[in-house]
């Protein structure tokens, strides 16, 4: 009786933990003006395809339906979106679309990365604009702002930057050698250096040249700082990276850098793109995006530019465990306690009254001692207890657990206005 290989149960903890998550972000793309959808959890494998190509295969789950058409469940969620944008001839522009949910790839488990897990999303479909590469930055760093992760780097570049380095250093405009080369330079934030060299000696590329791009790829820094380093004026779209860098700024995002390493693993990017890191949290990017232009190209939209971000939960709730950030769950629940088993029916009266106002409320169920229930009430915000000489009156004694004051209150006068009555 095993789950598959990649699979696992959330638990109630880590489940707490994505609602909070999932929550803040749909906080978030309120504020930024992002209408949120549901996509659909099943593509037909040719749409995948229809930039990934045929050996998108190995990487995801497939299969054959009982119609006898070829299926995919959904790896991310760009591509399905781009789908629904790219079909709605009569959408308003700039559309800017969110989304949330569980996606499958069928990758090597890790730590943080499994082979169900889950993603936000945002994506903005419009003529192409540098401030809406801005704004999807701009949204990624305040959302992880008001998830209280404060020690990020965001890492932006732009891809045809570094296509046009390596097609000059290479000597070639075949897509299949700037393609190689972009997914070696990838690879080194997840290989060591010299593994890379070796694989790619192995297909016959020239070690000096390689090496030439992945020194390249090491660069990063503030505009003025990279432009002491090298002569800016033979890189290509620097001007444009530092316009994004600056626009940046004005919205009031600091915690960004310029890297010539992100590229990002996708070929359907195109433009801008970003990778986000915590500093001292080794586990891989939090969040990665970029402009997409040539996805909707492919789905028969020239007229339309995309960019858009997405970001691994399970990535972020591990960096939340670690960096201890309180998710603020003891304000959400109330918790009713009893003294005596004469007292239990009054109490589960009370709570189900609670519920029906829409007050998130526990109680014990099976009996257990008051002391035994106030230890695992300790996280709730207030403690309602039902006590024989209080009820003997009509009241309750609602206790505070943050501070531990408590006062005496009607139970008719309570269930007539439950906010004013929680308040100590």
């Amino acid at each position: 009786m095993e789950l598959p290989r990649g699979m696992r149960d959330i638990e109630p903890k880590e489940s707490s933990t994505i609602e909070y998550v999932r929550q803040k972000f749909i906080e978030t793309s309120n504020l930024f003006g992002f209408q949120f959808m549901e996509s659909s959890p099943i593509e037909l494998l040719s749409v995948i395809e229809t930039k990934s190509g045929p050996s998108i295969k190995n990487e995801i789950y497939y299969f054959t339906d009982k119609g006898n058409r070829e299926v995919a469940l959904r790896f991310d969620f760009t591509i399905g979106l781009t789908r629904f944008a790219t079909a709605q001839k009569s959408m308003r522009l700039p559309s800017k679309i969110s989304t949330f949910g569980g996606v499958w790839r069928y990758d090597e488990p890790q730590k943080g990365r499994y082979r169900f897990f889950h993603q936000w999303d945002i994506e903005i479909y419009g003529e192409p604009n540098i401030e809406f590469d801005a704004e999807i930055i701009d949204f990624t760093s305040k959302f992880l702002t008001r998830l209280g992760l404060e020690n990020i780097v965001i890492d932006i570049c732009d891809r045809e930057l570094v296509e046009a380095y390596v097609k000059d250093v290479f000597k070639s405009d075949s897509p299949d050698v700037i393609g190689d080369i972009l997914r070696a330079v990838d690879k080194i934030q997840k290989k060591r250096k010299q593994d890379i060299i070796k694989e790619y000696q192995e297909k016959g590329y020239s070690v000096s040249e390689l090496e030439q791009i992945l020194k390249f790829s090491e660069i990063k820094g503030l505009p003025e700082e990279i432009e002491k380093e090298i002569d800016v004026t033979k890189i290509k779209n620097w001007d444009k990276i530092v316009q994004l860098f600056n626009t940046l700024k004005n919205r009031g995002v600091h915690n960004i850098r310029i890297n010539f390493g992100i590229v990002r693993g996708l070929d359907y990017y195109s433009g801008i793109v970003f990778e986000v890191f915590e500093r001292d949290f080794d586990v891989g990017a939090l969040v990665g995006g970029g402009r997409y232009d040539t996805l909707t190209k492919a789905f028969g939209r020239s007229d339309l530019g995309a960019t858009g971000a997405a970001g691994g939960v399970e990535r972020i709730a591990l960096l939340l465990e670690k960096q201890k950030v309180n998710l603020q769950i003891r304000d959400a629940r109330i918790s009713v306690v009893f003294v005596n088993n004469d007292m239990q029916k009054i109490a589960i009266s009370i709570a189900s009254q609670l519920r029906l106002k829409c007050i998130p409320t526990d109680v014990d169920l099976s009996g257990k001692s008051l002391k035994k229930q106030m230890e695992i009430a300790s996280t709730s915000k207030r403690v309602i207890i039902v006590a024989p000489n209080e009820y003997a009156n009509n009241c309750v004694i609602i206790r505070n657990m943050e501070d531990g004051s408590e006062k005496q209150v009607r139970i008719d006068v309570m269930l007539n206005d439950v906010e004013s009555s929680l308040q100590l």
